[in-house]
């Protein structure tokens, strides 16, 4: 079984979880009836897929975050902590940040996972995917993802026909989680440089395929949930999410 280093993005100032960002950094925020910190719940499930190479790539309020978590001893993984630049910004700039400190290097095989996505995916899978199918990145994706909104059905004059309810997307849709080749991301460092902000999927992703590296997608009905804004984060179930994530403790 191929050693593979895991990255959170853990350094958003969470903005759109405000006020409750205000106080707690977003990856800390109570989760389900077991109120554990979001972050617990990624940690655990790295550790249940044996990735326990974990590395927290940190900025805002990252002390509420090392004192939960310090080393990881008694989640049984080891934890190393990166600290953002602030020259390097976005998600894409975390990673580099993290290449340039030497976290990983391109031999490595990694998996990065947004610090606001709650999942029960089987990474072990995704990640032999990846292996098996030789890809720069490997995308995790969703299938039957369900909009949140009404979608408006507009005649040509904009004459609303009617509403669809809460669509479900004929494509899947990324999750934020993310296997890389490490050799794959090592000559980004200048181009990100360049960028105020250097963005993961949108700028490394599609600048792989224009070069025609290999990116794949890993498409599964898995439980997922984007725990990014104030309102996403007031409708969550906490009842689905015990369902769903109970077998991590």
């Amino acid at each position: 079984m191929r050693h593979v280093k895991a990255f959170v993005l853990c350094g958003g100032e969470g903005k759109r979880l405000r006020p409750i960002t205000y106080y707690l950094q977003k990856t800390m925020i109570p989760i389900g009836t077991r109120q554990k910190p979001l972050l617990e719940y990624i940690i655990r499930l790295l550790k249940f897929h044996d990735l326990k190479d974990i590395t927290l790539l940190v900025s805002f309020r990252a002390a509420q975050i090392q004192s939960h978590f310090e080393d990881g001893n008694r989640f049984d993984v080891k934890i190393n902590y990166v600290k953002d630049s602030e020259s390097l910004k976005g998600t894409g700039g975390s990673l580099i940040n993290a290449f340039k400190h030497k976290a990983f290097n391109e031999d490595d095989t990694i998996l990065v996972y947004y610090g606001d996505i709650l999942s029960n995916f089987n990474l072990r899978e995704l990640v032999n995917f990846h292996v098996k199918m030789k890809g720069a990145a490997t995308v995790a994706l969703a299938s039957g993802f369900v909009v949140r909104v009404g979608l408006a059905d507009l005649e040509e004059d904009n004459r609303i026909r009617g509403f669809i309810e809460k669509p479900q997307l004929e494509k899947p849709v990324s999750v934020g989680i993310l296997a890389f080749e490490g050799k794959a991301l090592k000559d980004f460092q200048m181009l990100a440089e360049k960028n105020e902000t250097f963005d993961l999927m949108g700028d490394i992703l599609p600048y792989l395929i224009r070069m025609g590296r290999p990116v794949y997608g890993y498409v599964s009905k898995d439980f997922w949930y984007d725990i990014g804004s104030i309102e996403a984060y007031e409708k969550l179930d906490k009842e689905k999410v015990e369902e769903a994530m109970s077998f991590l403790f």
